[in-house]
């Protein structure tokens, strides 16, 4: 029996989950020295979650002199709303811990937010069986290798153009875009416009903003 092309299995989604360095970023982390006096606070808080993993790199920031950030697409945050407008539902599931990611996932109501994730298939199996929905009606965004167990999961796996090789070859379609340059906005469009919705979500989004 052939399988379903992406296409067919982008009809189904109802969930889209996105990595976030390298998808929703370039990938690249900016570490600057923290004004004088800035401490505490909701900094406070990413340090905390940063040390639940204590001698572990990758994980974020731990110390309390330095920030960490990261630049995001105005694109992708415009396909995120479009994204909620259509009944879809969106999340984030991330290695690192970073404030400057839930900010942006608070501006853009992202439903899901999980960080400091090592184990993304896990999280990602808790999220359908929360809102009871299949692995077939969720989609997966990643670009590196640590996306993989999720992305093998998922009714839709995504790799982004700037993916490692062995997450592109698994991928069911790769964005035309790389990310933090609008490939969250290719990945929602591409299922948008499968499920025939994306004309008439542009206007409603354009309308609620006239």
């Amino acid at each position: 029996m052939p399988k379903p092309s992406a296409t067919a299995r982008a009809r189904k989604i109802k969930l889209i989950i996105f990595d976030v360095d390298g998808v929703l970023t370039d990938g690249k982390i900016w570490i600057f020295p923290a004004p004088g006096g800035s401490q505490g606070g909701a900094q406070q808080s990413v340090l905390e979650r940063s040390a639940q993993h204590p001698g572990q790199g990758g994980f974020g920031l731990h110390s309390a002199s330095l920030i960490e950030a990261k630049g995001f697409h105005a694109h992708d945050g415009t396909a995120i709303s479009m994204a909620r407008i259509a009944g879809i539902k969106t999340g984030i599931i991330t290695k690192r811990i970073s404030e400057t990611v839930a900010l942006r996932a608070r501006d853009l109501k992202i439903d899901h937010v999980y960080q400091g994730i090592q184990d993304k298939a896990s999280v990602f199996a808790q999220i359908l069986e929360k809102d009871g929905i299949t692995a077939a009606e969720a989609a997966f965004v990643g670009d590196d290798v640590i996306d993989l167990p999720a992305m093998r999961k998922c009714g839709l796996a995504i790799a982004v153009k700037n993916a490692r090789p062995e997450v592109k070859a698994e991928a069911h379609w790769t964005t035309s875009h790389a990310g933090g340059d609008g490939a969250a906005r290719d990945a929602i469009e591409y299922i948008l416009k499968a499920q025939g919705k994306w004309k008439q979500v542009v206007e409603d989004y354009v309308s609620e903003r006239g």
